[in-house]
């Protein structure tokens, strides 16, 4: 049997590249080892959709008991099994829509569950059969990175995936790792209940972001009573106990794995190709993501950013280029992301310590959402803003650590995108009160003193 496409797995990536192959008329096939993560990879499964949900309802829960407002008392109760049903629930309706109904409909694709391994480059083997291509795409994405921990294999640690498949909530718990999603699920499990202490081997959390907002979100989650162990080298993993470099230990009921991820390049047979992997097992590919004369690949599996927005635009340009050869490429600069912590942390364009490493001309403010109305009326006045622009007062970048962050970056991306200036975004009227004011504000920023502005002006 041969197809005009070939893809290998079934999650963002995949699925943008069958749909478009499907639109362009060629005959394709889906291959998806469901034993790993079913149809619709990562993200619906055991990543973005399952874990925003839990996130909402922590979040919820914290509000509750937070009794931020004079007048309102209430007492929360948690049925953690009930709240993992309603999780799973929500997956499998999300997966059979979003994903398993869209696929029968591509009248040119065809599925087929299993592993494939590449003969060559033009054949891969699944389930006993050879299978040929004229092009193939690799999207089979990524997984839990297990850092080499002495005794670290002979425990029943926690990925992601696992940490959501809990019936309950572990009383003490660890986290190993203080990037977005350790951050994410410690906040998340401490609320539900957890005593939940993180350790980072670096000195830094949140992947190293700019420090003055790394400093706001420790003393958020130190008042939330979530230990943060920076710098900690850990010698040993021995039953329920974790001991540290300086003899310290620590015990858990849990521990949960956020080292980071690496790429799922393992047993497909690349070496029998001419494909080259990169340091951390990476498929090497071209600005247009080609990595051998009719092979391409897209998405985690390639390497950062691990986005999954990222990983279908780039599966769709994957195939646009294969079969159309328009050369198109995806600029990272303006690719927003987002920690959905509480508050949550957004950033898009270059950071203060980007423009720096990039010599770029450049000027930069930092503004507390404290000077917010909206922020104010609420009761939630955490957070802040950094506007970054160039010689020419041409926004670059901004990052932003609010209540829902991750929403209002987008309207921070259009203004990076369109390389808009400072004046332009002062200019634009805003509803108010809005969370989302606090851009306009850092704009305005640059011209005068806020804290002496009443509030709506221009």
């Amino acid at each position: 049997m041969k197809y005009d496409l070939v893809i290998l797995g079934g999650g963002a990536a995949g699925f943008a590249a069958a749909m478009k192959a499907n639109e362009l008329n060629k005959k394709t096939l889906m291959i998806n080892d469901n034993s790993d993560v079913e149809v619709g990879g990562t993200c619906v499964n055991v990543g973005c959709f399952p874990t925003k949900h839990m996130l909402y309802k922590a979040d919820l829960i914290h509000k509750i008991k937070s009794n931020l407002f004079n007048g309102i008392t209430a007492n929360v109760k948690i049925e953690y099994e009930k709240i993992v049903e309603e999780k799973n629930k929500l997956v499998e309706d999300a997966r059979e829509e979003k994903y398993k109904k869209v696929l029968s409909n591509l009248e040119n694709v065809k599925f087929i569950n299993g592993k494939a391994k590449f003969v060559d480059n033009h054949s891969i083997i699944v389930n006993g059969k050879r299978i040929y291509g004229e092009k193939f795409l690799i999207a089979t994405g990524s997984k839990t990175f297990i850092p080499p921990i002495k005794g670290i294999e002979k425990v029943n640690y926690l990925t992601n995936k696992t940490a959501l498949e809990l019936k309950k909530i572990p009383e003490k718990l660890v986290v190993i790792g203080a990037g977005a999603l350790g951050l994410e699920f410690a906040q998340m499990f401490s609320r539900f209940g957890s005593n939940v202490i993180i350790i980072e081997a670096s000195e830094h959390i949140m992947g190293g972001i700019d420090s003055d907002f790394e400093k706001m979100m420790n003393i958020y989650f130190k008042k939330e009573g979530i230990k943060i162990k920076r710098n900690a080298k850990i010698m040993e993993v021995k039953e329920n106990k974790i001991i540290l470099e300086n003899d310290e230990i620590i015990d858990f009921d849990e521990i949960l794995l956020a080292t980071g991820r690496i790429p799922n390049t393992k047993d497909l047979g690349l070496e029998n190709t001419g494909i080259k992997l990169g340091k951390k097992y990476e498929i090497v590919v071209d600005e247009y993501y080609q990595a051998e004369k009719n092979i391409w690949a897209a998405g985690d599996v390639i390497g950062n950013p691990m986005l999954e927005t990222v990983a279908a635009k780039e599966g769709f340009l994957a195939v646009n280029n294969m079969f159309l050869d328009e050369k198109k490429k995806i600029d990272y600069d303006i690719i927003p992301f987002a920690i959905f912590t509480d508050p949550q942390f957004a950033s898009v364009g270059i950071t203060e310590n980007e423009a720096k490493k990039r010599k770029i001309k450049f000027k930069c403010n930092f503004v507390k959402i404290e000077n917010l109305p909206k922020a104010i009326a609420i009761k939630d006045t955490r957070g802040a803003i950094r506007i970054v622009v160039d010689s020419n007062e041409t926004i670059i970048g901004i990052q932003l650590l609010s209540p829902i962050a991750a929403d209002i970056i987008h309207e921070a991306t259009m203004i990076v995108k369109n390389k808009m200036k400072i004046n332009e975004v002062i200019e634009t009227v805003h509803v108010f009160p809005t969370l989302s004011e606090i851009i306009k504000l850092g704009a305005q920023d640059f011209k005068r003193d806020i804290t002496k502005m009443s509030c709506c002006v221009e």
